[in-house]
Formats: structure tokens, C-alpha cells, sequence
């Protein structure tokens, strides 16, 4: 592979770091069972069904790389930029570690009906099973209908014969933490905790990159050919944390012009900026590339001289050799700034 611009290049040629600037990228949008229409109400994405349930914005997983959009590199795909600028675009030690594959997973989900109830494998499970990296991931609540819900893990220790008995008597939704939620909510969600995005719940989810999912029940959901969709309860039981999910809700105080933390792990730190002055932005201490997922309001970032506008519904990517960023509003913006400890 090499740069489409620039023909002939191999993967041990480096170009000047002067040449990287944020990256803006097409959506690549998957139509779901339980899928709608908010992606397209709500960041205008341009869905052409009523089906419309995850909108992959920043993604390197193989098949669905992401493309750029803005600036000389637009045409290319994520994995490409990352062969030819390696640490430069995603920071040496992530290169070291994860060579051309991206390590995160940036979406915007639209529940228009319940998702299945559902487990992730963590890194061991999944590369010996699947040849994968684990899933812990991460959701903010960007809309949520009134009354509307979350599942997030076991409302009580539960142990492996309770849970098969339910699943039995078809009654696993009885053991599990259903949590109302609210536009701004933030739930963590390691790698083996059971869960799953209630009907009018729109969420920004930041996760390992894996397309690894275990679903331990469905609502008896059949498909387009009038089939039940396939459960993997045998998979799940070595992979499901039975413990109770105390606090499942992450607690902070947004700031105004300020950074507010909201997780931090192995895998990802998330930020939450909200801004309606310009601030600056310095990253000098951060070997990793920086994410932003733009949720609400428009902004400008300046970078040496040339400038990128950035509107709702944008996730940009911030490549690691850039050090300073000006980000000027437009309007009130809140945004998440995602990198990788």
C-alpha cells in the first residue's frame, strides 16, 4: 500500500512531520435491526433508510478503514497513513505496540429499539478464540428519549447456575442493572460486563478496535428471513464478570473552558471539553494521536497558519507529532478528546 498522491513510496519512507494536519474522515454507516433515524436528525449523516444504527467515525478495523476527506491526503485510508507516517501519525510507543492496526474504535450509536443483551471478551479470550484484541469500551449519552434505559451488568452477585436457570426460563433480564438514563451520562464498560443500549438511547461509544460480541439474548428478534438471530451462551459463560455492578454510572462536574476527566484505562483516556471562548490546546506530553468526537456546536481548529472547521457530528483526528492546537468556537461546543495513555 502507499499514499494514492504519492506513487511509489514504501512503508520505510518517512515524510516530514510538517506534512501531517487534522484528519477529517467519511462516516462508514451500518444499517441495523434496531436502528432509526437520529444519526441523520441529529449530526446529518446521510442515511438513506429508516434503519440507520451505528455510524463508525474513526475506524481501522480490516474492511472498514476509514477514508480522509479534508487536506492533500484525502482519499486515503487510515491504515495506509499509518504504514507510511507510522509513530508520527499515532505516537512511537502505540506503533511499537500495535504496528498498522489502529488501537480505538470511534462510533456514534442510535438505539431506535433494544439491542441485544450482550458480553465482550477481554484480550486473552479474544486472541486465542478470534485472533482479536478484546473489547472494553466506553459510552456517552449524547440524546436519550424520556424514560428510557441502559443495562449495565448484574443487579446482585449472581452465580453461573442462576444465571443458566434464567436463561432457562427465559428470564435473564430479572438479574440485570437496568439504569435511566440521561443526555450526558457516562457509563465504562470493561471487557466481560453484560450489557445493552435500551430503545431511544443515542450514544458516542469509544472502544478497543474488536468487533467481537457474544449475545446472551435477543428478545426472541427474528431477521429478515424470519430466523431468530444466534445467541452464544457456551462463548459467554467464560468470558461473563457474574459480580454486581455497583455504580455503574461514571460521576463528574462538567467545566466550562476547562478539561473535565471523565475515564481513564488501559486502553483510552477520555476528556470532556466544553468551550465557548477559544482555549488552547498542548499535547507535547502525549505519545499517542488525539481524537476528537465533536457532539455538539462548531468550532475551529488552527493549526500553524491554516485553519479546519469542525462541525456536530465530526470526529477529527489530532496526529501525534502535533504538539499545539488553538480551538476557536463558534457557538457552545462540547466535545470529547480521546488518547491513548
Amino acid at each position: 500500500m502507499g499514499l494514492r498522491p504519492l506513487q511509489g513510496l514504501t512503508a520505510n519512507y518517512k515524510l516530514p512531520t510538517t506534512m501531517l494536519y487534522p484528519l477529517k474522515f467519511s462516516p462508514i454507516l451500518k444499517d441495523k435491526i434496531w436502528g432509526g433515524t437520529k444519526l441523520k436528525s441529529l449530526f446529518n449523516k446521510p442515511a438513506e433508510s429508516d434503519k440507520l444504527g451505528e455510524s463508525w467515525e474513526l475506524s481501522g478495523y480490516e474492511g472498514d478503514e476509514s477514508v480522509v476527506t479534508n487536506g492533500f491526503l484525502a482519499g486515503n485510508n487510515l491504515v495506509e497513513l499509518i504504514e507510511i507516517y507510522m509513530g508520527e501519525l499515532v505516537g512511537d510507543t502505540i506503533y511499537d505496540e500495535y504496528g498498522l492496526s489502529f488501537p480505538l474504535l470511534f462510533k456514534l450509536i442510535d438505539a431506535n429499539e433494544n439491542l441485544s443483551i450482550q458480553v465482550h471478551p477481554g484480550d486473552e479470550v479474544a486472541a486465542e478464540r478470534h485472533n482479536s484484541y478484546g473489547k472494553t469500551e466506553m459510552w456517552y449519552v449524547v440524546d436519550a428519549d424520556p424514560g428510557s434505559e441502559l443495562i449495565i451488568g448484574f443487579s446482585d452477585d449472581c452465580s453461573r447456575e442462576t444465571y443458566l436457570e434464567a436463561m432457562a426460563e427465559d428470564k435473564v433480564e430479572d438479574l440485570l442493572q437496568k439504569v435511566p438514563v440521561t443526555k450526558g451520562d457516562v457509563f465504562f464498560i470493561p471487557a466481560g460486563r453484560v450489557h445493552a443500549i435500551g430503545k431511544g438511547v443515542v450514544v458516542a461509544e469509544i472502544q478497543q478496535s474488536s468487533d467481537i460480541t457474544y449475545r446472551i439474548y435477543d428478545y426472541k428478534r427474528k431477521d429478515d428471513h424470519g430466523n431468530e438471530r444466534e445467541l452464544h451462551t457456551e462463548q459467554a459463560l467464560d468470558v461473563i464478570n457474574f459480580e454486581a455492578s455497583k455504580q455503574p454510572k461514571t460521576n463528574y462536574t462538567p467545566l466550562l473552558n476547562a478539561t473535565t476527566p471523565l475515564v481513564t484505562c488501559d486502553y483510552f483516556t477520555t476528556n470532556m471539553l466544553r468551550f465557548d471562548k477559544r482555549i488552547e490546546r498542548n499535547y507535547a506530553r502525549i505519545d499517542s494521536f488525539v481524537a476528537y468526537m465533536c457532539l455538539e456546536g462548531d468550532f475551529v481548529i488552527e493549526f500553524e497558519g491554516e485553519k479546519t472547521m469542525v462541525t456536530k457530528g465530526d470526529t477529527v483526528l489530532i496526529p501525534a507529532s502535533i504538539d499545539e492546537l488553538i480551538l476557536t468556537p463558534e457557538n457552545k461546543v462540547t466535545l470529547l478528546e480521546v488518547y491513548v495513555p
